[in-house]
This record gives C-alpha cells, structure tokens and sequence, in this order.
C-alpha cells in the first residue's frame, strides 16, 4: 500500500545503543536500560532542540519509552523543525505536480520532503481500495480529509493507515466542502467536523454516529486553534470563535483595522490565519501601485490584539526570528517556525507550498514586505516574474501544502 522510494539512511538505521565508551568506569551508564528509564521531562527537552523531522523520525526509533514520550507532550508544545512540504503527482507532465482532480485521488501518490533534509524524501500512494470520486475536503494533524457522497475517508499522509468514520445520513440536500480534526486522532476527546453551507457535522472519533448543527454564517474557509478557542474565518473575512462544549455556539469577533492599514490596496486573495506563538495573526496578499511596476503584490501581516475592545488588527512590520507557512487551499494547515536559520531557512519570510513557473523549487520564498511585480486587469493579477501559484477558496482538488506527520502529535502507528 506504500511504497517507500528513498529515505535518509541515517534516520532509519539509527543506532539503538546511545553511546560508545571504552572506560570501564561508564559503562553502567552506558546500558541501555539507563537511557531508556530516561524521565519523560529530560526527553522533551531532547524534543525541543530537534531541527527536523529526521531527527524525530531517529529520536521515536531509539527505544519504545522514547517513542512513548512523545504522547505525553504538553497540549502547549510547538516544534522548532518546519512542516513537510507535501506535493501531489500524478506523472502527468503538464500538471507540474502542483493539484489533482477529485477523480483521480484513487490513482494519486504524492511527495513528503522535508525543507531540512531535502536531499530525502518520501513517495507515497493512495490506498488501494480508494475508489470512486472522492472529493477533498481538507488536511488536518496528519490526516486527508476526503469524502464520497455519504462516506467520509481520512488517510494518514505519512504512513497511508486509513478511519473510516461511520456514513453520514442527510436530512436535506447538503454539499461538503469542508473537513477538519479538532484535536489529533488518538486524542480522547478527538472530533471531525464537516462542513455544509448550511450545517456542521460532527463526529466524536470512535463513535457510531454524528450530529448536525445548523449553522447561521457565511461560508466558513479557514478553522485555526489558538489559546484553546477554534476561530474560525468566513467568506466576508469576519472572524468567528467557535465552541462545541454542551451545544454549538458561532460568535462573531468584533474586530477593526488599524488606521491607514489598508487603505489603497487590492486584495488578491481571501486571507490566511496563522497562529504564531502568543499571536493570532492574518497574512493577506494584495496589490498597489508601484512607481516602476504600475502594480506590485505584497504579503502583508496583521496581529490581533485582543486587549482592547473591539479587537484591532495592527500591521506587523517585521515577524523577527518567524517564518510562516501557508498554501493557497486555506482548508489546509498554516504554520509557524521559530528560528528557521536552525535548519537552513530564513526568518521574516513567509514560505508558500507551491512552486514558481520559472524555477525549479518545490515552494516559494518570500520576504515580508517583498515586492512581487504584476499586472492588474478588472479580472485579477498575474506574475511578469515570481508567480505563485493562482489562489483558490474552496474546491474538491489537491494540491501541494505544507503538513506535519500525525505521528508528530504522538499518534501511535
């Protein structure tokens, strides 16, 4: 059901014995029964120095207490290594790699290559056993959202193991554009929810059944977590916090822009949330006038800051030692790396998952703030240099995205 092309020798064959000592004196210290009765504290500290997902890969494949200290990683832990840039392929020349179309997903395998290692990566296939049209809907800790009419499937994107939650029985005409997990998959209080125009439904991860909310809000496109609240960004760019405790609630979040923030530009896109330590923050692409392009495109950042009311999103100059990781599906996951010069990246960039037409690079770069010339029409905007990769809101094919492994969370496979 998998196949595995190529892989990073090091990571694979790591040693089980943790040191080498001649002196007699150590050698107790060097059983491996020492190492393994390591306290779980002392190895998330371990954890937290890692600089890729190789060096987990090496970490969960010393000793079986290792790998168990990973599921017991505080609910707060962020990794300083990147995301996997994930890339679809279906040998088809003139598709670049870059998307898939719903129907071919049974036929799909798709590239997971670490921006850290990137001389390894790994080539994965569908399951077998995927048929038919299957539509998706969105990548969630780890796992492929996908949906055939009434059947809902998610893959895991690393290791191809499969859930099949339980069919889902409208009581209208509904059509799903949207899925995600609100906690990883092995977590106790682990629930998918999927989205219709005009209900939720959810299902508690283990259960026999869903129950459908309706729903009273514009089309919601993006879902992100942040202080233990989901908020949520619908079509007319207005933020929403979500709650599922006892029955559902959508409340709006009254936010306003900072004066002169916006004024002048043309949005390009529909947003991105992005959480980024303590910050919620917004990354927006939109177009000026520019005295030598006529028009030039630019990442713009907002915070939210939530210590005044009604809430302000202020204009971030500068993300400091951050680099954030968006695709143009905002069903997909978007992520934060502190430090990215730990692993060969560059802070204040922003690192889109797909690749420029003129370049062979599997994603693009691009400094906060970095001019990107086009030409505006009453259509739109294209690239003279530097595209990226035309932006979408919402539909049933894959393209390339930046994901962290299920495993990461500590999903036993």
């Amino acid at each position: 059901m998998l196949k595995l092309v190529r892989e990073d020798a090091a990571g694979e064959r790591t040693s089980k014995k943790p040191c080498h000592t001649s002196s007699s004196s150590s050698a107790a210290m060097c059983d491996p029964d020492v190492w393994a009765d390591l306290l779980d504290s002392l190895l998330h500290h371990i954890i937290a120095v890692f600089s890729s997902f190789h060096d987990l890969l090496a970490f969960i494949g010393t000793c079986h207490s290792w790998r168990a200290a990973l599921s017991s990683l505080p609910p707060a832990f962020s990794f300083n290594f990147p995301p996997l840039h994930l890339r679809p392929d279906m040998g088809d020349p003139h598709l670049h790699g870059s998307s898939v179309k719903h129907s071919l997903l049974s036929n799909c395998k798709w590239q997971l290559v670490d921006p850290a290692k990137r001389t390894s990566s790994l080539h994965r296939l569908a399951p077998r056993y995927l048929r038919g049209r299957m539509c998706y809907l969105g990548c969630s800790y780890g796992y492929f959202i996908l949906s055939n009419l009434e059947q809902c499937l998610l893959v895991d994107v690393y290791s191809g193991a499969t859930v099949r939650p339980p069919r889902l029985k409208f009581s209208g005409n509904h059509e799903i554009y949207y899925g995600i997990l609100v906690a990883p998959i092995n977590s106790p209080n682990s629930h998918l929810l999927l989205f219709s125009r005009s209900s939720m439904f959810q299902w508690q991860v283990g259960t026999s059944s869903w129950l459908e909310h309706t729903l009273d809000c514009e089309r919601i496109l993006q879902i992100v977590f942040f202080k233990g609240d989901m908020f949520a960004m619908d079509f007319l760019d207005r933020l929403h916090r979500i709650r599922l405790a006892h029955q559902l609630t959508v409340q709006e979040v009254p936010a306003v822009w900072e004066e002169d923030t916006v004024a002048g530009l043309i949005k390009i896109n529909k947003p991105w949330l992005v959480v980024c330590g303590d910050m919620l923050l917004l990354v927006e692409l939109s177009a000026c006038r520019n005295a030598f392009f006529g028009y030039s495109a630019t990442f713009k950042v907002f915070r939210l800051n939530f210590s005044v009311e009604p809430a302000k999103w202020v204009k971030v100059d500068n993300l400091g030692n951050n680099a954030l990781f968006i695709s143009f599906d905002r069903r997909n996951p978007t992520f934060s790396c502190m430090n990215p010069e730990r692993w060969g990246g560059k802070s204040n960039c922003i690192y889109c998952a797909g690749a420029s037409a003129d370049s062979d690079e599997a994603w693009s770069v691009v400094e906060l703030h970095q001019e990107l010339p086009c030409t505006c029409t009453a259509v739109g905007c294209s690239y003279r240099s530097k595209p990226i990769p035309a932006p979408s809101v919402h539909s049933n094919e894959l393209h390339s995205l930046w994901v962290l492994p299920s495993l990461v969370y500590g999903d036993g496979q």
